[in-house]
């Protein structure tokens, strides 16, 4: 019964998706005489918790219940009051957890208030699950940098344009939804000057009649040449545009983008180019908890290089263009020498009509 329940808080979870960053997504579930008589989660950053808008939602008294929560909850006062603390007052009985909190204002306090209340605590049920679903949290909430996803699509035989460069489309319409969906989770979408040279994208999020998000973009350009009549600049969108440069930027070309609306983050050269580290930093200090990197090749292997990666989703199609100079999704010098490939584990395969998606985290090198 504890799988049961924690499986219908996970779910309600999932309706925060887009709309919570850099909170994390969580679902809670009332249960009296094997019965739910309350359920909520986090809807908006800023806004009431799981537990509070579950509390809100119930159908009779709570007291003598049992709370099924997908994360530890809340011990200290932030845009809302602490959580354990109302389910204390409430009278909940016992409390089920997904998965202990590791921000460091909460980390185990949250339990340690329920159990000193007399309430039975029992953590770690479908952690796993829960650990999947907040996985921009976690990274963020203990390095304040943000979970990074490479998201690229490529034909059968690993081209992600024809030697005259169209791209347009490599993958199917389901594919191509699902990239949305990841857009409409991150916090900030990322990619080089070269592909808003190439394509000129707008860099939204376009789910048909489902209230969206539209992440913020970030522009990797350590010269300044984006155009002033580039889409991402010119835009109907609560997100902001983001421009990372270098030393190297013309400083009035930079005035009149931020003229634009454009906000400018400078870092110093890294092997003549932005130094992805230090604007990760940055992002982190902006409260964005996630990117997708939509880069070409070039800035894929940079951002693979510089391991800023961790996860990646790359679609595959069941085509085939060839070519020598078609390109291929990682570009760059690439390694010498097998021993210093990059290697991915959590493998996962998914399926969108014709296509194939390999979902992998990448093994940290640099970093624990």
């Amino acid at each position: 019964m504890d799988i049961k329940y924690m499986k219908r808080a996970l779910e309600l979870a999932r309706g925060g998706i887009g709309y919570t960053n850099p909170n994390p997504l969580v679902g809670a579930v009332i249960v009296k005489d094997n019965r739910i008589i309350g359920e909520g989660y986090h809807k908006d950053y800023g806004s009431n918790h799981a537990e509070v808008n579950a509390f809100l939602n119930a159908t009779e008294d709570v007291k003598g219940a049992t709370m099924y929560v997908t994360l530890e909850p809340c011990s200290h006062y932030g845009k809302t009051p602490p959580c354990a603390k109302a389910i204390v007052e409430k009278g909940i009985k016992k409390v089920i957890i997904g998965l202990k909190d590791p921000n460091p204002l909460v980390a185990g306090r949250g339990i340690k208030i329920l159990e000193e209340a007399g309430i039975e605590v029992v953590a770690g049920v479908l952690e796993e699950e829960g650990k999947k679903l907040n996985e921009p949290f976690l990274k963020y909430i203990t390095t304040k940098l943000p979970f990074v996803i490479l998201k690229t699509a490529m034909t059968l035989d690993g081209k992600i344009a024809t030697r005259t460069n169209e791209s347009k489309w490599i993958t199917g319409e389901l594919s191509r939804k699902y990239v949305h969906e990841l857009r409409h989770r991150a916090a900030g979408i990322m990619v080089g000057i070269g592909t808003v040279l190439a394509d000129n994208p707008s860099l939204t999020t376009r789910l048909g009649d489902v209230r969206v998000s539209d992440p913020i973009r970030i522009i990797v350009d350590s010269s300044a040449r984006i155009p002033l009549e580039a889409n991402v600049l010119n835009l109907e969108s609560d997100a902001k545009t983001i421009i990372g440069v270098t030393e190297k930027a013309d400083k009035q070309k930079l005035r009149i983008l931020e003229e634009k609306g454009a906000e400018i983050i400078y870092t110093p050269s890294k092997n003549g180019r932005v130094d992805l580290n230090l604007l990760m930093k940055e992002l982190g200090e902006r409260k964005i908890d996630s990117v997708l990197l939509e880069g070409g090749s070039e800035l894929n292997y940079a951002s693979i290089e510089e391991d800023i990666v961790d996860k990646v989703c790359v679609f595959i199609a069941p085509k085939i263009i060839g070519g020598n100079t078609a390109k291929s999704p990682v570009g760059g010098d690439g390694k010498a020498y097998m021993k210093d490939a990059i290697n991915l584990d959590d493998i996962a395969i998914h399926r969108f009509g014709d296509d194939i998606m390999v979902e992998a985290y990448v093994k940290r090198r640099n970093r624990t």
